[in-house]
């Protein structure tokens, strides 16, 4: 017969749902360090200094080829510095090295990677082309002097007048530094600002210095272009004016006496 309804409950039991496995990757399990490092790291160096990178395949059951990397650019390896491991070296450490990044990648699998950043600490260097600079300017002209320079650590600037630290007036005075450029904009220069500007940078390395002579010139006279424009305009109407009056006048005489020879 029929079955009668009833109110059931409906109890759901929890299903394991089991992923398919993937297939492993032909690199699952292989890892790469650099100078003892499995992971990304900076590596702090003196200017001068040889720098020496080994990279080492690890966990591998095969000869695996390894690849190097300058920045974006790849480095050159001899046949017998691919497999396995390989060696670089930067002789001498510079401060064109410095904050660039070296990676060592699997060559079969380049997701296999480790990165190591330079570190280059610099001695300070002053990038002029002479140690003393004259610097002529007009009265209420405004003026920049500026020291070029590169450091690692990065130095900092104080500016002098005549070897007496320069008091910064704000409505007078602007600095301008960034991690190469040093600069001190003078504003409307006056006769009073004449003197030696010295430009001293100093970094826990070393430090640099410059020396600026600002000379002020007399201020130039302003040549009053458009009243010159607006004289040389009415002299030349007022000869034009005029050579047409007396063309008239002399026309005129010209013509009188053919007429009366004429009457």
């Amino acid at each position: 017969g029929d079955v009668p309804q009833q109110n059931h409950r409906v109890s759901v039991g929890r299903v394991q749902l089991r992923t398919p496995k993937c297939p492993h990757s032909p690199s699952a399990g292989v890892e790469l360090s650099v100078n003892n490092h499995a992971a990304d790291f900076t590596l702090s160096t003196s200017s001068g200094t040889p720098i020496s990178l080994s990279c080492l395949v690890q966990n591998s059951s095969q000869a695996e080829e390894l690849l190097w990397y300058r920045g974006d650019g790849k480095v050159d390896l001899k046949d017998g510095n691919k497999v396995n491991i390989s060696n670089i070296c930067i002789s001498p450490a510079a401060a064109t090295d410095n904050g660039v990044t070296f990676t060592c990648k699997l060559m079969r699998d380049q997701s296999v990677k480790v990165s190591v950043i330079l570190d280059v600490l610099c001695e300070w260097l002053l990038w002029i082309s002479v140690w003393n600079e004259t610097v002529q300017a007009e009265e209420e002209k405004d003026v920049t002097l500026t020291c070029n320079a590169k450091s690692n650590p990065q130095g900092q600037a104080a500016w002098y007048k005549n070897n007496t630290i320069l008091t910064l007036q704000q409505d007078r005075y602007q600095v301008y530094q960034t991690s190469e450029v040093f600069q001190l904009s003078i504003k409307k220069v006056q006769k009073s600002d004449n003197g030696t500007y010295t430009c001293e940078v100093k970094s826990s390395l070393g430090s640099g210095r410059k020396d600026f002579h600002l000379i002020v010139e007399d201020k130039k006279p302003v040549f009053p272009t458009e009243a010159v424009i607006a004289a040389v305009v009415v002299v030349a109407l007022t000869v034009l004016f005029g050579i047409v009056a007396r063309r008239d006048k002399i026309f005129k005489v010209r013509i009188d006496p053919v007429s009366e020879e004429k009457k």
